[in-house]
């Protein structure tokens, strides 16, 4: 247990009813995994002049895209520079709003096994897994754990696994994402460079130590890095702002798959020991378990469900993703001389190193393509080309994020012109009588 990075007692106190909140993932919890990750790496401070010139670009870029979308430019504060640290404490909340839907169907999956086990084990009696334990016992087992003296390890009843099990994924789910931010933290250029709606209010920051780490072995402008940058953190602001709904969305995709999670203890074991025969797998190698669950030795079929909800969250990825990449291309392309050297960086980095995609692929096996989101750039390039104008054609493209219903499909990405039809409602209903 200590292994995954954090100290048996405090699940157990949390399933004895210490996490007021009842929230699975603890912001404390993830806090501390989070600051543990990034500890050992540099924070540099954010000085006057930080803040002074990527206030400049984001003014400067806030202009550009006043013709390239129709969503006006977000409120930001004088605090536009953001350390690594100051990015990771601001985003905490979302992360953990987002992802608790995913720990609590992981929580009770392994709820429902373990109760049915208990309850074979204990007969028709759910008291029959409440042995008298002596003192000497329960003192072994709660200096092994890390659990205080005296802990309770008596009533061990089927009433007593959820909450038990609640507190165990739970720290479990903070950790393994409390890495995973503090690892992003050390690579996004901006606060919205991960294309997810995090913030309630979503504003315009930049990260100046990442920045000159992405661009310094490109023979640019700093400036010029600093405008590009700018245009993507910019596009997302306004587009988060504006989209309420997508973050309850997003959260819906994980809930649906959460609630799919299913444990197959036979399957495990038969995996396992298939595993164990043929060398692949050996019991007494930590490194050798950790290689056969990242390799999904024993990861469970999807259900149908989860299916559904991991091409619905990958294709709003992709949208989100797409749609920044069109309207930074149209406000900036003609602007920036070094546009298209540094267009074609961001694709390559986001292709083999994208901040959402290992997020998703490390919680949900998800990998999100960067091919679709090549694709839905382009669809959202075709709407705009189908107005009468570049206004009317930007008023196009940006409507279709009033709601998920007018959002388009896979099937609808190769057909821009057939998917306004049946999305829009005519001028003339007079045909309609």
């Amino acid at each position: 247990m200590s292994g995954f990075g954090f100290v048996p007692g405090e699940f157990f106190n949390a399933a004895g009813g210490r996490n007021s909140s009842n929230e699975l993932i603890t912001l404390d919890a993830l806090r501390e995994s989070s600051r543990t990750f990034l500890a050992p790496h540099e924070i540099l401070p954010v000085g006057i002049d930080d803040q002074l010139a990527v206030k400049e670009a984001l003014d400067l870029a806030e202009l550009w895209l006043d013709d390239a979308t129709v969503f006006p430019a977000t409120t930001t504060n004088a605090d536009v520079a953001w350390s690594r640290k100051d990015w990771l404490d601001s985003s905490l909340a979302g992360w953990q709003k987002m992802v608790e839907p995913l720990a609590e169907g992981m929580a009770t999956a392994l709820s429902t096994v373990l109760t049915e086990m208990t309850r074979e084990l204990g007969g028709s009696d759910p008291e029959g897994m409440d042995p008298e334990i002596s003192n000497e016992v329960r003192d072994a087992i709660s200096e092994n754990l890390g659990l205080p003296q005296g802990f309770p390890m008596g009533g061990f009843t089927v009433d007593a696994i959820n909450p038990i099990m609640r507190a165990f994924m739970g720290s479990l789910v903070a950790t393994q994402l409390g890495l995973s931010v503090g690892g992003l933290a050390l690579k996004i250029t901006g606060s919205h460079d991960v294309s997810l709606p995090l913030f309630a209010q979503p504003g315009s920051h930049l990260i100046p130590q990442n920045i000159n780490e992405w661009a310094k072995d490109l023979e640019i402008d700093p400036r010029e890095v600093r405008y590009f940058l700018s245009l993507r953190e910019a596009a997302a602001a306004r587009l988060f702002a504006h989209t309420p709904w997508l973050a309850s969305y997003i959260q819906d995709c994980m809930t649906q798959y959460g609630k799919g999670i299913r444990i197959d203890i036979e399957s495990i074991q038969r995996q396992a020991e298939d595993a164990l025969a043929s060398g692949e797998l050996d019991i007494n190698n930590p490194a050798s378990i950790n290689v056969a669950i990242n390799q999904g030795m024993f990861m469970p079929e999807q259900t149908v469900q989860q299916a559904g909800a991991l091409e619905k969250l990958e294709m709003v990825l992709a949208l989100i993703e797409g749609w920044v990449e069109q309207v930074v291309t149209m406000a900036g392309k003609n602007r920036l001389p070094a546009f298209v050297s540094l267009h074609e960086m961001q694709r390559r980095n986001r292709a083999t190193n994208s901040p959402a995609q290992q997020l998703f692929a490390s919680l949900l096996g998800l990998e999100v393509s960067p091919r679709k989101s090549r694709e839905c750039s382009t669809f959202w390039g075709e709407l705009v080309s189908l107005g009468a104008d570049s206004v009317t054609g930007i008023q196009l493209r940006d409507h279709r994020w009033e709601d998920s219903a007018l959002l388009p499909t896979l099937k609808d990405l190769a057909d821009p012109s057939g998917f306004i039809k049946s999305t829009t409602v005519p001028d003339d209903l007079s045909g309609l009588l």
